[in-house]
């Protein structure tokens, strides 16, 4: 019985940081962060990106949570669930990895699935890069992908309404 609680602890935290992902994106790296994230959303050559600093923020939550959680660091004072939320974290930022810099860029592997669920995430993501810009956009989580139908109609909608520049080759 003693491991069921942290492993609920990863778990829930796994599935928290796809909504703090999804934030981050569309509030942080969508508008204030943009100066380290606009590289990623325009071609280029080079092996890193500046947008590749912000997995730094994320070993430092990881590595903050295990600091939080551990005798040798904080003695009597730690707080036990914080090294699972730090394992959470990192799992997340691993699964993160994967998909996002591996699957849907291409930039580890090269495989393109031709369908299932991984096929979705690489449409969702591929149609959040249809905008030019920080401004408007859809599809800001990294793990779970909204149907891509409703995606390019929602796209639609904003390059109507004046609220984001679309691609023509995105087909909204």
């Amino acid at each position: 019985m003693e491991i069921i609680a942290p492993i609920l602890i990863v778990l829930a935290t796994v599935a928290a940081m796809e909504w703090v992902a999804w934030a981050s994106h569309k509030y942080i790296m969508h508008g204030f962060g943009w100066g380290w994230h606009r590289d990623h959303h325009e071609p280029h050559d080079n092996v890193l990106e500046k947008n590749d600093l912000y997995a730094i923020v994320g070993a430092a939550m990881s590595i903050s949570m295990f600091a939080l959680g551990s005798e040798w660091v904080l003695g009597a004072s730690a707080w036990w669930p914080a090294t699972w939320i730090g394992l959470g974290i990192l799992f997340y930022g691993i699964i993160y990895t994967l998909v996002h810099d591996g699957l849907v860029h291409q930039r580890y592997f090269k495989w393109v699935p031709k369908k299932g669920y991984a096929k979705r995430l690489v449409q969702a993501h591929k149609l959040h890069h249809a905008t030019i810009g920080k401004e408007g956009g859809v599809s800001f989580g990294f793990v779970f992908a909204q149907d891509p139908a409703k995606l390019k109609a929602e796209l639609r909608r904003q390059r109507e309404a004046g609220e984001a520049v679309v691609r023509d080759s995105a087909g909204a």
